[in-house]
């Protein structure tokens, strides 16, 4: 029997404020910040505020997995508040284990039925897939239809854009060539990044100077859009709060016809490694 009542469970990198995964019945596993002073889970003790202190003093944190505990405690709550199926969205498998862990626990469960699936993206990527996933569980979409066909559609339709303020942590942290980290950080170059089709992430475009980001976001944006009539739109942003308001604005005029466009403000495990200044936006296609 298919499951009747379904859960929706992600991870910090999901990017959603507390408030808004409580208000939609989001369930989210941490993944931990390892610092000079103990351990910390993203989101629950550390914030990305925090994350940019530490960078700014020297320090470089180091990111983990959520711990099997975490991961089992909640499985335990949603089956012990009569959840039957729990659909789990994680983090891109390219930069994290995270989603081959929770897939493999979720298969040890007897008592939920557990499918989870690499997002192949982060940040708000995952973010307005749960949303949106969220509001079609609202809508009464049924178990057989939101695994086999709309958790994939979605994940294979979400397309993210990020500009990063500097590379150095990207290229400490071992994501990127140190060679691009200093043309870079000289010539005052800002690169656009997305996930590429293995989930790593890729730089797809450089823009010079902060104020032209906006407008090169937009542009991906828009041709990520291309001629979809239906479609969600969202922006982020790590530090940078009045110029994702701008770029948000922006946003709504070249693509006005959205169905919701959400906000979100970037984890701590992906400050880490993008540190602060960034800016986000995506577009998901709905037709």
């Amino acid at each position: 029997m298919a499951p009747r009542k379904i859960a929706l469970l992600t991870d910090s990198c999901a990017d959603l404020s507390q408030q808004r995964a409580e208000e939609n019945r989001i369930h989210i596993v941490p993944l931990r910040i390892r610092c000079a002073d103990g351990e910390y889970r993203d989101g629950v003790d550390i914030t990305a505020a925090d994350v940019y202190r530490r960078l700014r003093s020297g320090e470089l944190p180091k990111t983990s997995l959520p711990v099997g505990e975490d991961v089992n405690a909640i499985f335990d709550r949603l089956a012990a508040e009569g959840y039957d199926g729990v659909i789990a969205v994680m983090l891109s498998g390219g930069l994290s284990g995270t989603y081959n862990m929770v897939r493999l626990l979720g298969e040890e469960r007897k008592d939920l039925e557990v499918r989870v699936y690499d997002s192949v993206s982060g940040s708000l990527g995952v973010g307005i897939t749960m949303l949106q996933l969220a509001e079609d569980l609202r809508g009464g979409a049924s178990w057989r239809e939101l695994t086999r066909k709309r958790v994939p559609q979605l994940i294979k339709n979400t397309f993210p854009f990020f500009s990063v303020d500097t590379l150095e942590y990207l290229q400490k942290g071992g994501r990127i060539g140190k060679v691009t980290a200093v043309a870079g950080t000289m010539l005052q170059i800002k690169p656009i990044l997305t996930f590429a089709q293995d989930g790593q992430l890729q730089s797809v475009a450089k823009v010079r100077g902060r104020r032209q980001v906006q407008d090169r976001l937009i542009d991906m944006v828009v041709a990520a859009c291309g001629n979809h009539r239906k479609y969600n739109l969202a922006v982020a942003n790590g530090g940078a709060p009045e110029e994702m308001a701008e770029l948000k604005a922006k946003l709504k005029q070249a693509l006005p016809n959205y169905d919701h466009i959400w906000e979100g403000e970037l984890d701590g495990t992906l400050s880490v490694y993008i540190g602060d200044g960034v800016l986000g936006a995506a577009v998901q296609t709905l037709d």
